[in-house]
């Protein structure tokens, strides 16, 4: 079936045309036409983090299915806000891409030092091997508490600016579950922003993790 793909701003700048026609199989989701997209411009992945899909004029997630003669839209972040939040609990993967944009998102001119925390789903923990990790949140006190860390990091350093995403639900080995990002305009304050959040976040948010292995399941109370 064939969809109409509208492209405006930075997407049209790299896709070099405002619209085109799609063919993508029969009940196809958003997430499919999007892969294609993406394909046909591979240019646009180093975007997808920030950019949001319309269908026929309404958001829509990637497992929205797909009607003939719809029209597909890549938003990408309006003047004035961006489709990636500094703060935020997701549970949508925090890769390279999404590293990337939360760069974009605190780097200035002033700054002459960019440092980001990466914490990742590890193979092993006290001794036992782990195959998967389960997050769960007490998502709204968990948001504040980050927006509250960011605002006392920020504050402790003022000419910093930071970041911080946190993945919830099941992550296998390798998975990122936590990036914190701080630009500053010198490498002390940087690294020393970077710390004092991740080890904030570890203390004062409530973020639990269950660890899976061949020995079973563990609720535990560190973080990654």
């Amino acid at each position: 079936m064939d969809l109409n793909v509208l492209y405006f701003a930075h997407v049209r700048s790299i896709v070099g045309k405002s619209q085109e026609s799609l063919t993508v199989p029969c009940s196809a989701t958003v997430g499919t036409a999007v892969a294609a997209v993406v394909e046909r411009y591979p240019p646009l992945a180093t975007l997808m983090a920030s950019i949001r899909i319309a269908v026929n004029g309404e958001f829509v997630d990637l497992d929205h299915v797909l009607t003939a003669g719809d029209e597909l839209v890549l938003i990408p972040p309006v003047a004035g806000g961006s489709a990636t939040p500094r703060v935020a609990l997701t549970a949508e993967p925090l890769d390279a891409q999404r590293r990337r944009a939360l760069e974009a998102l605190v780097m200035t001119d002033r700054d002459g030092a960019l440092v980001h925390f990466v914490g990742a789903v590890r193979d092993h923990a006290r001794g036992r091997s782990v195959t998967r990790l389960f997050y769960e949140a007490y998502e709204s006190m968990a948001q504040k508490q980050l927006e509250a860390i960011v605002d006392e990091v920020e504050a402790a350093f003022p000419d910093s600016r930071m970041a911080v995403q946190h993945r919830t639900g099941m992550l296998s080995v390798g998975d990122v579950a936590v990036i914190v990002v701080a630009a500053a305009p010198h490498r002390a304050e940087a690294f020393g922003a970077c710390r004092m959040l991740i080890d904030r976040l570890k203390q004062d948010v409530p973020i639990w993790k269950r660890e899976i292995g061949p020995d079973g399941e563990e609720w535990v109370s560190d973080r990654p």
